[in-house]
């Protein structure tokens, strides 16, 4: 007939059935009796050379949660409405004729180019006159976000679907029209199913407050549990629609408190039975202790430090309180009876008053606040103990003294508190209370100058010169107490971070970050602090992470609340490829320092590192929370969906915007602007995002690329060979330097293998590519080590050795692999592999189920 169609295919082959052809056929069979102008019309059904499809109307528009994704402002809480009730009448058309849907979702609803939507997809569908022999043959059929919890719990032949089912599905896209969100969405189709049946929906006015209540009730009688609950019919939805429509009163009515009990009672009978239980124990001792007249204070959750004003005329002063807190804290710390939250988590505090606002933001039960003003040789100390539940003063104190005798008062404070909070202090706790961290004020003042600069994000643009400078700090401070004992300790952290974070990747680095661990430990050989650096400087500079443990463990007993000693613990066993004790230890980092944004974002790719992509996505809106102009976190979070979905859209968009708005923003991101240029074989966009780059090399992990090195790659992306060549001799010619200092780092090996491998030196670079992996092997860093693998992959590709490649690459994937299935999906890197078969069975094994 001349006119352009959409056909549905299914092509024959070894896994298709007779089932399947009969279950294809009767879809057709289903579709085609139907005439509604919110239906997709079926044309012809037919077979042809093995395979049958059948045509249907081609609708110019795009699927609904597409346009909604694109488009999302277009769609007002009134055209939601407007939509769901057109929608209704036509699925309740279908039922009339005795045809269900099953999987009315957003996926199965298109929006004509006159923005009509229109239900297509009866590939679920089932005639209800008929028993169908398909339908025994599927377990659990829909799709899980938005399939009832009668279809959730898959009975055979479709029984107990009813007309109830559809209305279900409709009301599941209406919630996610109004709310942006399916009513129920866990990691796994798992969870997302025990959701279902388990929890109730959201009220959608929490999602979004400008959700009518009336519209939301009618959204929410839609998805009740209980079929009989809901609708009648879908004709029944559309007629309350269209009442809420003409600002008529609706038929459905909320439900009150007393009804939602009873549900969740329904559903949980045997906890229903234990919380009555419970109940009335609880009652039974209530009484009980009520009438001995015996109630002990209950114990202190926890406690933050919030810094100490500066009431001093000299701004400098303001160095000095906040090394009071800071000494404060740290001896408090020392208490494993105690959770204290750390430093670095109470300093967005200061000035701030509502303490029961930053009790629940930090989860403690009290906060010691302060303030100090210095005159001449006096200090003048006034400190408060708040409980946050309350907002009462639990203990207050003043105190006017000589400069000289401040320590004393930092180890009063810290004991009298945790008397008051009825805390056990051991012996060798209350030694390490009473002991000075210096009498020297220059070098105090000097160490909490470096210890502010440490505090600051170890990722940030401005890192390396605030180690530089903290580095210089401190070894003045040192320089003027011999003695200081803290000061060494956090001199043996700055450079071992330089080292690890490649700042300075040198033997000399390295070598200062175990002189100033050898001080401390000569100071205190038992202090945990000691024990600590020792640490960091195993795992960070030796890679001796069973010896680093053994340091660790050692310091755990005496510093029972430093988030460090947990962060460092995840770290180690995130190497070791041991993930879920990783995740463990950094949550418990988290607890104990809950606004550290580096820390959550350590904790975010180490869900993106097992597959925990919504968990991920979670804890980057946490990061957000704490940071909302952290345009990196922002980057961060859209790369998330890049991994995760292979989907560039929302990376590209937020980079779109940067450039529009903040422009200045550019070169915290422009790593990951180039990879999503790249991604999108975009040119123009990768030499915008180069010159974005600056002189900043680009990373991965450890892994840096030089400049020459980048604009090789952009010139084989342009497929200009001449260009390429020149660069990538540059590059060769620079990164020989770089190897002249290091020249056993297996990741400058890595870039000098691909270097060579663009340059045509088969040999020399499959041989440096190993070399990389011997050196940097899995047993010895789960991490690094598989990225070493990885690269020895790509190298291969490279130079044409297809079945290596692949082979190195089904190696490096895994549980402690960073190599996600849009890395593989989209980057050039991996062209040479394209239609491989073994490679494109490795991509699907990493694709979202």
């Amino acid at each position: 007939l001349n006119r352009t169609v959409a056909l549905k295919v299914i092509r024959s082959s070894q896994s298709t059935t007779k089932a399947h052809l009969k279950r294809f056929r009767l879809e057709a069979e289903a579709a085609a009796s139907l005439d509604n102008p919110n239906i997709v019309p079926v044309y012809e059904v037919g077979e042809h050379g093995g395979s049958c499809y059948f045509s249907m109307k081609l609708v110019e528009g795009g699927p609904l949660d597409q346009v909604f994704k694109r488009e999302p402002r277009s769609f007002g809480i009134r055209r939601a409405a407007e939509l769901i009730a057109k929608l209704a009448r036509a699925v309740h058309y279908a039922h009339q004729r005795g045809i269900l849907h099953r999987d009315i979702k957003p996926g199965n609803i298109l929006i004509d180019a006159k923005g009509e939507p229109l239900v297509t997809d009866f590939g679920l569908a089932r005639l209800l006159e008929e028993e169908s022999t398909v339908t025994r043959t599927l377990d659990t059929l829909g799709t899980p976000s938005y399939m009832a919890p009668e279809q959730a719990l898959g009975n055979p032949a479709g029984a107990g679907l009813t007309s109830a089912t559809d209305v279900y599905g409709l009301g599941a896209v209406l919630y996610h029209l109004l709310t942006g969100h399916p009513p129920f969405a866990g990691g796994t189709t798992y969870d997302t199913i025990r959701l279902l049946l388990e929890t109730e929906p959201r009220q959608p006015r929490l999602w979004n407050p400008k959700t009518d209540r009336d519209l939301a009730t009618i959204c929410l009688k839609c998805l009740e549990k209980n079929p009989q609950r809901r609708y009648p019919s879908a004709l029944a939805l559309a007629e309350d629609l269209e009442r809420w429509l003409r600002h008529e009163p609706i038929r459905a009515r909320r439900t009150g408190i007393f009804g939602r009990g009873r549900k969740w009672v329904r559903r949980n009978p045997t906890m229903a039975l234990l919380i009555l239980s419970l109940a009335a124990l609880g009652t039974a001792i209530s009484w009980n202790v009520w009438k001995s007249e015996f109630v002990p204070t209950s114990a202190a959750t926890g406690i933050a430090v919030l810094p100490f004003e500066n009431l001093s005329e000299g701004k400098e002063d303001a160095f000095f309180a906040d090394g009071v807190q800071d000494d404060i804290l740290t001896k408090l710390a020392k208490i494993a009876d105690l959770k204290v939250i750390s430093r670095a988590s109470v300093m967005d505090y200061r000035g701030k008053r509502n303490m029961r606002e930053i009790g629940k933001a930090l989860r403690v039960s009290h906060v010691l606040e302060g303030s100090m003003r210095k005159t001449g040789a006096r200090l003048q100390l006034n400190a408060q103990l708040i409980d946050t539940r309350t907002e009462a003063h639990a203990w207050s104190e003043q105190y006017d003294v000589d400069l000289n005798q401040r320590y004393t008062i930092q180890s009063e404070i810290a004991q009298k508190i945790a008397q008051r909070l009825h805390a056990k202090i051991s012996a060798a706790e209350a030694r390490a209370i009473a002991q000075p961290i210096t009498t020297d004020l220059t070098a105090f003042d000097l160490y909490t100058r470096a210890r502010n600069l440490l505090l600051m994000k170890s990722l940030s643009a401005s890192a390396k010169a605030n180690f530089l400078q903290a580095v210089d700090l401190l070894n003045e401070a040192v320089a003027h107490d011999p003695a200081f004992f803290q000061a060494y300790y956090q001199l043996a952290s700055a450079h071992g971070n330089l080292y690890f974070l490649g700042y300075d990747h040198t033997p000399e680095r390295l070598a200062l970050a175990e002189r100033a661990t050898q001080a401390a430990l000569r100071l205190r050989p038992y202090a945990g602090e000691a024990h600590l650096a020792r640490a960091e400087n195993l795992y960070e500079g030796q890679l001796d992470y069973n010896g680093a443990l053994a340091e660790l463990e050692i310091a755990s007993q005496s510093l029972p609340n430093d988030p460090k000693v947990f962060e460092l613990t995840g770290y180690i066993q995130r190497r070791q490829g041991k993930q879920e004790e990783a995740l463990r230890n950094l949550e418990r980092a988290v607890e104990l320092d809950p606004r550290n944004a580096l820390t959550l974002q350590q904790l975010a790719l180490s869900y993106e590192l097992v597959g925990r992509y919504p968990e991920a996505k979670s804890v980057w809106d946490r990061v957000l929370a704490i940071e909302p102009n952290d345009v990196e976190a922002k980057v961060s979070r859209a790369l998330v969906e890049f991994n995760w979905k292979a989907d560039t859209r929302p990376l590209h968009l937020l980079i779109e915007s940067i450039r529009a708005t903040n422009p200045g923003a550019l070169l915290g991101v422009a790593d990951a602007w180039f990879i999503c240029a790249l991604a999108e074989r975009d040119t123009t966009a990768v030499q915008n995002a180069l010159i974005a780059l600056g002189e900043t090399p680009l990373r991965d992990g450890p892994i840096r690329f030089s400049r020459p090195f980048v604009r090789g790659i952009i010139a084989r992306l342009a497929k200009d060979d001449s260009k390429a060549q020149f660069a990538f001799t540059v590059a060769r010619a620079e990164h020989q330097k770089i190897l002249q200092a290091e020249p056993n780092y297996g990741p400058s090996l890595c870039v000098l293998g691909l270097i060579d491998a663009a340059l045509g030196r088969k040999e020399d670079a499959l041989r440096e590519g190993r070399r990389a992996v011997e050196l940097l092997p899995v047993e010895k860093d789960a991490l690094n080590g598989r990225r070493m693998i990885v690269y020895l992959a790509m190298i291969a590709a490279w130079v044409g050795e297809r079945d290596l490649a692949c082979e190195q690459l089904a190696r490096g994937i895994g549980h402690s692999s960073d190599l996600s299935y849009g890395q593989l999906k989209l980057l050039p890197f991996w062209d040479p592999l394209r239609g491989d078969p073994g490679f494109e069975k490795i991509v699907a094994s990493l694709a979202p189920k």
